[in-house]
């Protein structure tokens, strides 16, 4: 049996990572990455760029993309709980605007693989957590591009908070201005997504 197993998801390219984990009553020990070991299970990209992020219950990250230097991502949560989001805006693909979530947390040690020309995004279930994610290009800050994290058209179901509404969710400004699906159809944002 290889390090990694890979799931598909209702998105082709849109994958779940389920890592070998070796456990004893001393802790565990598994690998998070390995560039011989992804080629197994058809993950090749050349990952440039490790992120770290710590968020609090209720926030809210994205739904995040860059317009130009396109990201694949490879998402990990490390502490706590996240429900990970990824947006399919591949233009002419045949699931265009049709998300996948996954929860992500330290106890399952899932990844989720997200491939370039996609939104991504998270919610934070747990009281904090940690993300970490590799990025196969670099972050483009003039690129930066967004889409609406409760546009009904994508229609989005993110899970409850404990003793938190939707709309007492943390979204940075920013987060809260991305337009909606719709509203990106008449641009052409989307001319170097691949």
């Amino acid at each position: 049996m290889g390090k990694f197993k890979r799931i598909d998801t209702s998105i082709e390219g849109v994958y779940i990572i389920e890592p070998a984990v070796f456990g004893d009553s001393r802790g565990y020990f598994m690998e998070t990455y390995s560039k011989p070991g992804f080629a197994e299970i058809g993950i090749t990209n050349e990952f440039v760029q490790d992120n770290q992020s710590k968020s609090k219950k209720g926030v809210l990250r994205g739904l995040h993309f860059q317009k130009e230097n396109t990201q694949a991502k490879l998402v990990r949560c490390i502490k706590g709980e996240v429900f990970d989001v990824a947006v399919d805006l591949r233009p002419g693909s045949k699931t265009y605007g049709k998300w996948e979530g996954v929860i992500l947390s330290e106890e399952n040690k899932k990844m989720f693989f997200v491939p370039r020309g996609f939104a991504h995004g998270f919610l934070v279930l747990s009281e904090e957590a940690e993300f970490s994610y590799k990025c196969d290009d670099v972050y483009n800050y003039s690129a930066e591009g967004g889409l609406k994290w409760d546009d009904p058209e994508i229609g989005i179901v993110w899970p409850e908070v404990p003793g938190m509404k939707p709309e007492e969710y943390l979204t940075s400004e920013k987060d809260g201005l991305w337009p909606t699906l719709e509203e990106l159809k008449s641009t052409d944002l989307f001319k170097n997504l691949k």
